[in-house]
């Protein structure tokens, strides 16, 4: 076939013999245990694609296709994205609006399609306790047209169902809400065929176990199916055998890897291999990557109103320009080097750098990825991430080696720094992850509070202080001058320390940095201050009573 693919099955085959791999058992009651589900994508160079599928195959085995040549490690896989002419789904999903969706069809092989899935993506914020969800049926090709235009015959396939796949009374229920709710969306949004998604798909997984579920597509490029008759839905997807213009298509430079982790009970954490490979420099992470959303950002910019971020990134610019998506991109000489807004926000998400700071020979960052410093050297025995070749040679330098070696200094180089984050060099030279943090909407009225606690702290010191210089009497003035002059300046840092530390965590929640936005020694620094006035003020009264009592003939 000219391409790797019979090498690739048969390590797969070997691998999983020797790692005498059986098929887990499947589970009945799914929903009744808890489980951590998350999901994350990755870019992949071109030159690293086999690489990764070693590394992975190694403990994961290939999901077989079945060709007309034979077995292969891959299968073609074509994905029909519907929207309406304000493109209302993909302003939703770049938005994450809550309850948005994407519609798609979708099948998987060469040649015309024969058995299609009708698929919605709803997207569910985290915080809310709900998770986003994906739902299908499958329908004949010849059925696309009826589910198109309400005219599928829902009863018909309802009994069919029941009498014929002896499904349950619930499950045709659930079946039929869901035709019913997606038949009822592309005539009430006026859904039509927009943005068609096409590549080259190899999946690793032990069949019924989703610890672990491991996607990895290449030859990724997006179509545009405007500009063309769809016939009453009798013509959904483009004709292959008619030519595209070179803004109709747009070919995506990387491989794009998707990591599906359930984690629940004993295994809370994610196997070591996962993170050995996320930290193997080979994986660029890109948060909430859509291949629906890049290509409609690419092929259609005259009628969206904004962007990912990602497309500033300086490894995909060439691609948009030569499909006529300039518009969406900043100029060769902009000022940022990136688009305006939430873009200019999460410019440090950026795999490869910006067009202004290019960073094509980055190596690969993940959120497990130690952090990397600018202009360290990127050696092993320096703290930099391992490179690929490092990470087959199982390179003895560990992971928290690494972290420290890296950080070393750069964070107590002030005793400013020591005391406050903000005030450290740390924040302005790290590299930081290509990921962002997971917040709540409370978590900006929980930053304000701390701010108010902190003020009221430093307000209540300034009043009591103010207080004993206006009463204190004439005979204690010079002890109580001094305890009140003293606790002035600390009410001063109580204040300036929650201006500060406010400020700081305000643009770490803005930015969404991963990372703790905690300060563990500015609070104890300022309580150690106050508590030490407070003691020697307590030894200084004591020293007056007892001088006191020695005046009256008494001792203490």
């Amino acid at each position: 076939r000219g391409d790797y693919s019979d090498v690739v099955v048969r390590l797969s085959n070997i691998y999983s013999a020797l790692r005498d791999d059986h098929a887990a058992e499947e589970n009945k009651d799914g929903g009744q245990q808890s489980f951590l589900r998350s999901t994350t994508k990755y870019w992949v160079r071109t030159e690293d694609v086999s690489k990764v599928k070693y590394a992975i195959l190694k403990h994961l085995p290939v999901f077989l296709q079945k060709t007309s040549t034979g077995e292969s490690d891959s299968q073609l896989t074509n994905s029909v994205y519907f929207d309406n002419d304000q493109l209302e789904l993909y302003h939703g999903r770049l938005d994450k609006t809550p309850g948005a969706i994407a519609y798609r069809l979708r099948w998987y092989g060469a040649g015309n399609p024969k058995l299609v899935f009708c698929e919605r993506k709803t997207h569910r914020d985290t915080w809310t306790g709900e998770a986003s969800v994906k739902e299908r049926f499958t329908v004949d090709e010849s059925e696309v047209k009826q589910v198109l235009n309400d005219k599928y015959p829902i009863d018909e396939k309802r009994k069919e169902m029941q009498s014929k796949k002896g499904a349950t009374a619930d499950e045709v229920d659930d079946w039929e809400t869901l035709v019913r709710e997606m038949i009822q969306v592309v005539q009430v949004k006026q859904l039509v065929p927009t943005m068609r998604t096409q590549y080259m798909r190899t999946a690793f997984q032990i069949p019924f176990d989703a610890t672990v579920r491991i996607s990895l597509d290449t030859n990724l490029c997006m179509i545009s199916e405007r500009g063309y008759d769809t016939l009453g839905g009798a013509k959904w997807f483009r004709d292959p055998e008619k030519p595209l213009a070179d803004n109709e298509i747009t070919r995506f430079p990387h491989a794009v890897l998707e990591v599906k982790l359930e984690l629940g009970g004993a295994n809370a954490e994610p196997p070591q291999w996962v993170t050995d490979l996320q930290n193997s420099g080979m994986l660029y992470e890109v948060h909430k990557f859509s291949k629906f959303i890049h290509g409609c950002a690419a092929l259609l910019p005259e009628y969206v109103r904004s962007v990912p971020y990602w497309v500033d990134d300086a490894s995909i610019r060439d691609s948009i320009l030569r499909s006529g998506g300039g518009r969406i991109l900043v100029k060769q000489d902009h000022d940022t080097g990136v688009g305006p807004g939430a873009n200019e926000v999460y410019d440090h998400l950026l795999p490869f750098g910006n067009v202004k700071e290019p960073r094509l020979d980055a190596k690969g960052r993940t959120a497990n990825t130690s952090s990397l410093v600018k202009g360290v050297d990127e050696s092993p025995a320096k703290g930099a991430v391992a490179t690929a070749e490092q990470y087959y040679a199982d390179a003895d330098v560990t992971e928290e080696e690494m972290l420290n070696s890296t950080l070393r200094g750069c964070c107590e180089d002030t005793c400013a720094g020591w005391m406050f984050p903000f005030c450290s060099g740390y924040n302005d030279d790290i590299l930081t992850p290509t990921s962002v943090q997971k917040i709540e909407p409370k978590i900006f009225f929980a930053n304000e509070r701390t701010f108010l606690h902190w003020l009221h702290s430093g307000v209540t010191l300034y009043t009591i202080a103010a207080g004993i210089l206006a009463f204190a009497s004439d005979a204690n003035s010079m002890t109580a001058h001094w305890y009140a002059m003293a606790l002035l300046p600390i009410s001063l840092g109580f204040c300036l320390y929650a201006l500060h530390l406010f400020l700081w965590r305000s643009e770490k929640i803005k930015t969404r940095i991963p990372g703790r936005w905690d300060d563990s020694r500015g609070p104890l620094i300022l309580g150690t201050t106050l508590c030490c006035v407070l003691f020697i003020n307590f030894v200084m009264k004591c020293k007056e009573i007892r001088k006191y009592n020695n005046l009256l003939g008494y001792e203490l």
